[in-house]
């Protein structure tokens, strides 16, 4: 099939000769992956679609949608390796983490049906008096948009709409325009799943049709992650729409405690793996390390020795490479500059990123290192680069790791639960693990950040809370209304 939307349960084929959406092979950019000319008023037939199908999705019952998911979990676990290998041609990721992706897509079902996400969003009930109860229940938001990113394309997208179609809501999906083809894959898994038509709708496009998608009077929530920039627009287009729920998941600029007691072996291991897999293009990537002052001798030389050698390569190459390519060549020009300035701010390199001599948008890891790290070196730069600074002590690297805007993970490292019991609280973050890097998450823990990351609504096992409402009731079985203090009544009123 070619480029197309797929809106009411049918296939819109787009445009392909006058493309306003390209993707290509970050390792191969000659290699062209999906081609086409979005259409703007796709949103509004796709939300339209979305709305006439709701009332019946929501009133299907529980069996019906856990049934279909199932259904969805099937075609994906049977389209995994198709799956696979197209987040790694369009993104660039290694085949082996996009082989981890596509299962992961099959175990979210599993997780969101199971217990822990199922006793959140369970109705209860309790007695008032005699003969009232006082009863919640959960319903559907509505119309839900979801807005997936590029450096995940299925796994994080799917993470939202899973939990929102198992509540009762209904989906329009705009993949990024970074990458078209997983998104349309993944359309063509929901329509093999045989959801009624119009609860799954996808929309092909760059900012335009985002903007024109979250701006949309139809739509009843927003499930996003992405950047901070994108999800700061997001907010403000909704100003005025108080009852839409926006759960934001935007990206992080996370830190890791390194201190004098810490496991050396496992502490350098995990730091390297959290800083630079995926290229560095994970939210929880590790940006910033915080090496207690005795630890430095052996852990800045190992960390920087062992990122020296990653091989960096085609994700399905031959040869198993640890990091592919970036996804862009304005995101890697974006991290040399990163380097760059830094170096013109007071930094120094310890270990140089640089932009491999090859097609493809390759680089190198980078290692930086500030005599301290404060709010004047805080940013995401979605790179394979890391900060380093050290610390006197416990007290002081804390205060340098929680010198950020954003809040999403954090590790500490160390052999003494006491010393991590007495930081854990006070890091500044959503996601914070001892002696394990930032990068990578359970999907049956909550995910998600504080500050510029996020805005209080997490998601993985927590999604479910963000796709419905809690409704109260309060319900009488009897006729036996008292007359209130100070009125009158007369039963021979009724007649």
């Amino acid at each position: 099939m070619g480029p197309a939307n797929l809106i009411d349960g049918r296939w819109h084929p787009l445009d392909a000769e006058r493309a306003d959406v390209t993707s290509v092979n970050p390792a191969r950019p000659d290699d062209v992956v999906w081609s086409a000319r979005s259409q703007l008023g796709a949103v509004d037939a796709a939300v339209v679609a979305a709305r006439r199908a709701l009332p019946a999705w929501r009133m299907a019952g529980t069996e019906v949608r856990v049934a279909a998911l199932k259904r969805f979990a099937a075609v994906v676990s049977a389209r995994a390796e198709d799956i696979a290998r197209a987040i790694t041609r369009e993104m660039g990721k290694t085949l082996a983490e996009s082989r981890l992706e596509a299962k992961l897509l099959a175990d979210k079902v599993a997780i969101t049906l199971g217990e822990t996400c199922q006793s959140r969003v369970r109705p209860w009930e309790f007695a008032v008096a005699p003969t009232r109860v006082g009863r919640c229940s959960f319903r559907s938001h509505g119309v839900m948009a979801v807005l997936g990113p590029f450096n995940f394309p299925a796994h994080l997208p799917n993470g939202h709409w899973v939990p929102a179609l198992l509540l009762g809501n209904t989906i329009v999906f705009k993949p990024s325009e970074r990458t078209p083809l997983v998104g349309q894959l993944m359309a063509e898994c929901m329509q093999a799943a045989e959801l009624p038509a119009g609860v799954f709708n996808l929309v092909q496009g760059g900012p335009a049709v985002a903007k024109a998608l979250v701006a949309h009077e139809g739509l009843d929530g927003i499930l996003f992650t992405g950047s901070w920039p994108v999800g700061r627009s997001i907010m403000q287009a909704n100003l005025d729409r108080p009852g839409r729920l926006l759960a934001l998941e935007m990206g992080g600029s996370n830190a890791a405690i390194v201190l004098d007691d810490a496991h050396r072996r496992q502490a350098v291991l995990e730091c390297v793996r959290a800083s630079f897999a995926t290229t560095g293009q994970r939210c929880t990537c590790t940006r910033r390390i915080v090496v207690q002052e005795s630890a430095a001798p052996w852990f800045i030389p190992a960390f920087c020795r062992m990122a020296s050698t990653l091989l960096v390569g085609d994700g399905d190459g031959a040869a198993p490479a640890f990091m592919g390519p970036l996804a862009t060549e304005a995101a890697r020009h974006a991290a040399l500059e990163f380097q760059a300035a830094a170096v013109s701010r007071g930094a120094t390199i310890l270990l140089r990123a640089a932009a491999l001599d090859r097609p493809g948008w390759f680089m190198t890891p980078g290692v930086l290192t500030w005599p301290r790290l404060t709010l004047e070196q805080d940013g995401e730069v979605f790179a394979p680069i890391v900060q380093l600074a050290v610390a006197a002590n416990d007290d002081d690297a804390l205060e340098q790791a929680n010198a950020s805007r954003f809040g999403l993970a954090a590790s500490v490292f160390t052999a003494s639960r006491s010393r991590w019991e007495a930081l854990c609280p006070r890091l500044e973050a959503g996601c914070v693990n001892w002696n394990v890097g930032t990068a990578g998450a359970s999907s049956a823990l909550p995910f998600g950040g504080l500050g510029l990351s996020g805005n209080h609504r997490p998601a993985a096992a927590f999604s479910v809370d963000s796709c419905a409402a809690p409704i109260a009731h309060l319900e009488e079985s009897s006729d036996g209304a008292a007359v209130p203090d100070g009125a009158l009544w007369d039963d021979t009123w009724l007649g």
